[in-house]
């Protein structure tokens, strides 16, 4: 009985610590795309979403630097990424949006640069994000 509560107890504890560590993880912050197809850079809020993270779109610019008001905004970019160890992030998925496809992402972070691929049977495609801020 006593071994049971023990345990339950640790359990709690170490669930409770899981998004504490994905918080912490120097992945989480707000990035800067590259251009899309429509001349549109976006900034992405990544966060831990449980223990793994998520991206979601948070505003958008046209080439002046001029916020822009898309559908998007607002919207899940990318959700079910997991560290994969040394600077690289993947599975889950990844929504395109000029596209309106789902991609499995693959990231690799390199200080303050952030390569997301993604390919769809043959074809693939990548960008460089800058981070913003933490």
């Amino acid at each position: 009985m006593r071994n049971a509560i023990r345990n339950s107890i640790l359990s709690a504890a170490l669930t409770l610590l899981i998004p504490a560590f994905a918080v912490a993880d120097p992945i989480v912050g707000i990035w800067k795309t590259e251009p899309d197809r429509k001349n549109l850079t976006s900034h992405i809020k990544i966060s831990a979403c449980g223990d793994k993270f998520c991206g979601k779109i948070q505003s958008a610019y046209d080439q002046s630097g001029k916020e822009v008001n898309t559908p998007n905004i607002g919207k899940r970019l990318f959700w079910g990424v997991a560290s994969k160890g040394g600077g690289k992030y993947g599975g889950g998925d990844f929504w395109i949006p000029v596209v309106n496809v789902d991609v499995e992402p693959q990231m690799t972070l390199s200080g303050n640069s952030l390569t997301v691929r993604g390919c769809e049977n043959a074809i693939c495609g990548h960008q460089t994000w800058t981070r913003l801020s933490k």
